[in-house]
């Protein structure tokens, strides 16, 4: 599903060059136990991609060579739901690699996943888990019935193993993605009202909270096209740029492998295959590009990255400046 791609060819954004890789972000698969609306991997419990343990085992000959890359970003579609997803983290912690599981917390009550909550923790693992709203009606309304009574389950589980228990150093992070084709509000004042509500309503405590806005490209980006309100999306991310978001986008810093084992610049344009462009090559496998330096090449850049670079800016990590 690429409707926007054609939307997005001709831009005016600024042009980008990578710096210092930090974190590697590995796609496991499409394969998903939720479907959500705003989902920019079009994830869902039908798809059957996910990456071979050739693949896997090649990301890892990768973090081996590249001592500078302090960080692997393990997501999905659900990353746990492939085979060999206990093996990458693993095989990274050992190798002193700090691994991120962008986890949507209703995997951990599905079948083959009762330890899994365990297991994240006993390597260390920080959970970024997806919860877009802290209201029940919202959740639901987006991800499918009683899905947040299922991840609110899950935040407690994790916070019976010390997840997002100051000085426990287990860290759980929760990600909000808005509702529909607007900016993130502020992200700071955001946590406080995810903090109190959660901590009064249910006694769940977690670390920070992550603002993402919502991308126009996959699932959401053809739901703007089917209602009409593409353009008005795009105006909206055109008119909130700023300039000094620019320093701090993930393209920069990070390095997006699909689960095929293929670069990219970003997760988004993973998604809209508009792979990393490295010596004229059409592709490049990361395989190939164990102990090669990347700083400085150029940026695959489309009109969609006013997403990353509008209000208070967006990146996987959350707000860039808050």
């Amino acid at each position: 599903m690429r409707a926007t791609l054609p939307l997005l060819e001709v831009t005016d954004f600024p042009p980008l060059r990578r710096g210092r890789i930090e974190t590697l972000q590995v796609n496991l698969g499409y394969r998903c136990n939720q479907q959500c609306v705003h989902c920019h991997v079009n994830a869902s419990p039908k798809r059957t991609e996910v990456m071979s343990l050739e693949n896997i085992q090649a990301v890892l000959d990768y973090l081996k060579h590249s001592p500078e890359l302090n960080n692997l970003d393990v997501t999905g579609g659900a990353p746990e739901l492939n085979p060999h997803f206990r093996h990458l983290v693993e095989q990274a912690t050992g190798i002193g690699i700090h691994v991120m599981d962008r986890c949507n917390l209703t995997i951990l009550e599905e079948p083959g996943q009762h330890d899994l909550a365990e297991f994240l923790a006993e390597n260390n693992v920080e959970v970024i888990a997806s919860l877009p709203c802290y209201l029940q009606y919202n959740v639901d309304k987006q991800r499918g019935k009683g899905v947040f009574g299922a991840s609110i389950r899950g935040l407690k589980r994790l916070n019976s193993l010390g997840y997002g228990i100051p000085d426990s150093g287990l860290v759980l992070n929760l990600v909000y993605n808005p509702q529909g084709p607007s900016l993130p509000p502020p992200q700071q004042q955001l946590e406080q009202a995810y903090k109190e509500h959660l901590a009064e309503e249910y006694g769940v405590v977690f670390s920070h909270l992550f603002t993402i806005t919502n991308m126009p490209i996959q699932r959401f980006g053809s739901t703007l096209i089917s209602k009409g309100q593409f353009d008005d999306y795009m105006r909206l991310l055109k008119d909130s740029y700023h300039e000094t978001n620019l320093e701090g986008v993930m393209c920069r810093s990070l390095l997006s492998v699909d689960w095929q084992g293929y670069l990219y610049d970003c997760d988004f344009n993973q998604m809209l295959g508009l792979p990393l462009r490295l010596s004229g090559k059409p592709r490049t496998h990361i395989k190939n590009i164990v102990g090669r330096d990347l700083e400085n090449n150029p940026v695959v850049i489309k009109d969609h990255c006013y997403g990353c670079t509008a209000g208070q800016g967006s990146s996987c990590g959350g707000a860039l400046n808050d």
